[in-house]
């Protein structure tokens, strides 16, 4: 009897994350976790929302318990079993547990191509279509189903119909002017698309004149979202490897790096600031595009809020800082500011090995550029930071730079080890 026991499969199963047993039928086979939206596979087997989702997307067509071939994707929704977790939730709350709440079920297709009907009809209302582009927006925020839903039904090509449209209200001739206060329509329709990945002939088709313009006008006196939606749209215009001619097309626009580099100084919204680094990077990969920001002042909008950028964007931001320190503009508004040696130096070994590398470079060209430089990274520490480079995990192409670097700084050495650079082990290669 005793040997029977120990092969029956217990109701309860030891938890992944919390300090109470989760009964075993409340646990997605795919995650082991509770789940919070179970639906039903059309093998009888239930999963969370999330969990099957992912295994379909990611090319899957077989159900993860039977391996039986799937002929059809709906997932139902388990409303008892999702009851049934809410109520073991409930009972449980005293030992940590907080009720899963209940989800919002996917978008109804017949309700999202009826909006996006009204939303692409020229004999609706402004004011009707910009509600029904709201709906829409909603929607795409509430889940990844509901943003496929809205590409199923053709949004994209609606939305790029409403940007190019030449009916819609004509940007301010002047950039010093604010926008006019009808912009509604647009202003939605360009909260929509930032769901959604463009391809090579929307690129082209959005990169008209009279669009750029305006984007360029909502980059500098719209609301901060609607300015983030435009960086967003500038960033997927310019990043097609194939369309490399598009970065300079948009670059020209009058502008548009100036109001980039005005939401790089936006710290208080850290979404702002990393679509504008994002979006300036990739205008900045071609060489005409490199002196208007530094005109821009892009120079002192990085450096001064680089230790305070999260790691992805401050990688970014060191990238873009090297490229326009190979202008001569560049160059020289790196070496004019207060603020660049020491905050290269302190950065350097603190993001990622490509931030590193980027770092390196930089300095390389500003300490070339002046023998005062030079002193001044010995004095921040330059040296300690090089040496461990060097000896690091890091890009060839980082300690090649690490190596050309400390060669240039020979002559301005310490004549001995008591310098401000040496002796200085609190840096922590990440």
């Amino acid at each position: 009897m005793g040997k029977h026991k120990a092969r029956a499969m217990p109701t309860l199963v030891s938890p992944l994350d919390l300090a109470v047993q989760i009964p075993y039928h409340f646990r997605c086979p795919i995650s082991l976790d509770l789940m919070r939206d179970p639906v039903i596979l059309c093998t009888g087997q239930t999963y969370d929302r999330s969990s099957i989702e992912k295994w379909v997307a990611s090319g899957n067509n077989t159900c993860p318990v039977t391996m039986q071939s799937l002929e059809d994707f709906t997932l139902i929704p388990n409303h008892t079993l999702r009851r049934l977790i809410q109520e073991w939730c409930v009972a449980n709350s005293s030992k940590g547990i907080e009720r899963i709440p209940t989800p919002k079920q996917p978008a109804d297709p017949r309700m999202v191509r009826s909006a996006i009907q009204e939303a692409s009809s020229p004999s609706s209302s402004t004011s009707a279509r910009a509600t029904a582009l709201r709906t829409l927006k909603n929607l795409g925020k509430e889940c990844e189903r509901n943003k496929a839903i809205l590409a199923e039904e053709g949004i994209v090509a609606v939305l790029v119909a409403i940007l190019t449209s030449s009916s819609s209200e004509e940007h301010p001739k002047d950039l010093d002017s604010q926008l006019p206060s009808d912009d509604q329509l647009y202003e939605e329709a360009l909260g929509v698309l930032v769901f959604f990945c463009l391809n090579d002939a929307q690129r082209i088709t959005l990169a008209q004149p009279h669009v750029l313009a305006r984007l360029s006008s909502l980059l500098l006196w719209g609301s901060m979202e609607v300015r983030v939606n435009a960086a967003h749209l500038i960033e997927s215009l310019t990043a097609s490897d194939q369309l490399h001619e598009l970065r300079g097309v948009v670059g020209n626009t009058e502008g548009i790096i100036q109001g980039l580099v005005k939401i790089l100084r936006e710290h208080l919204y850290p979404r702002a600031v990393k679509v504008g680094i994002k979006s300036l990077l990739s205008l900045c990969l071609i060489k005409a595009n490199r002196e208007k920001a530094v005109s821009a002042g892009a120079v002192s909008a990085l450096i001064e809020g680089l230790v305070d950028f999260e790691k992805c964007d401050a990688e970014k931001a060191l990238a873009t800082i090297e490229l326009l320190c190979r202008t001569d503009s560049g160059c020289k508004a790196l070496c004019n500011h207060a603020l660049t040696i020491p905050v290269l130096v302190k950065i350097i070994l603190k993001v990622s090995g490509r931030a590193t590398e980027h770092a390196a470079g930089a300095l390389l060209v500003t300490c070339n550029a002046s023998e005062g430089l030079q002193k001044e990274a010995i004095q921040a520490g330059i040296l300690t930071q090089l040496l461990l480079l060097v000896q690091s995990d890091c890009t060839e192409r980082a300690k090649r730079k690490a190596q050309m670097l400390l060669k240039l700084l020979r002559n301005a050495w310490p004549d001995d080890s008591s310098s401000p650079g040496f002796g200085r082990t609190d840096v922590v290669p990440f």
